[in-house]
């Protein structure tokens, strides 16, 4: 596959979210705000392309029997970076994300295109890859929060859109279960 069908892919044909249905637990948990959401995708972009191009590199170096746990470090050490640089630029974004960002770590996308993707390919395709899924994540998350701020706060992006107070359901946990059902169905049709 060439480069850019390596970087289309996590938007379109291999979605993360709307497709593969991965990363459930911070594409519900987070997506409360467009904010949030996108803030999540790019920390996650940010471990994705990082890790991906680590894995890359010492793919030949690594024993078949700690090849998953040698991951896990590699994906921890780049949360780690993130967790750090968030919580010293950017408080009130890890002040709403919190618990989300340390579970980065045991993310089945992250290390799901560690282990199925730049394990067995070269640098280059193995940050574009993982730029392609980390934007293609965060591109479902901003849709979803987009979405679920509409709906349940009538504001965007913490603009206040419409007086009122909105539909508490899109606010709350239930709430994202409806909104994603929705928009998987949606893109599904398309």
């Amino acid at each position: 596959m060439n480069q850019l069908g390596n970087f289309t892919k996590g938007f379109l044909k291999e979605n993360p979210v709307f497709v593969m249905l991965l990363g459930m637990c911070p594409t519900l948990g987070v997506s409360t705000s467009a904010i949030n959401g996108i803030g999540m995708g790019l920390a996650t972009t940010f471990v994705l392309v990082g890790s991906n191009v680590v894995v890359s590199l010492i793919k030949d170096l690594i024993p078949d029997k700690v090849r998953i746990p040698s991951y896990i470090v590699v994906i921890a050490s780049f949360v780690t970076i993130v967790e750090l640089v968030m919580q010293g630029f950017m408080p009130a974004l890890f002040a709403q994300l919190g618990l989300f960002i340390p579970l980065i770590v045991v993310n089945c996308i992250v290390l799901g295109r560690a282990e199925a993707f730049a394990s067995k390919q070269s640098v280059g395709s193995s940050a574009i890859d993982g730029l392609g899924m980390g934007l293609g994540f965060a591109f479902a998350l901003g849709i979803l929060g987009s979405v679920r701020e509409v709906l349940g706060s009538q504001s965007l992006f913490g603009f206040k859109l419409l007086p009122g107070d909105g539909m508490l359901v899109f606010v709350l946990a239930p709430g994202a279960f409806i909104a994603l059902g929705y928009l998987i169905a949606l893109i599904r049709k398309a």
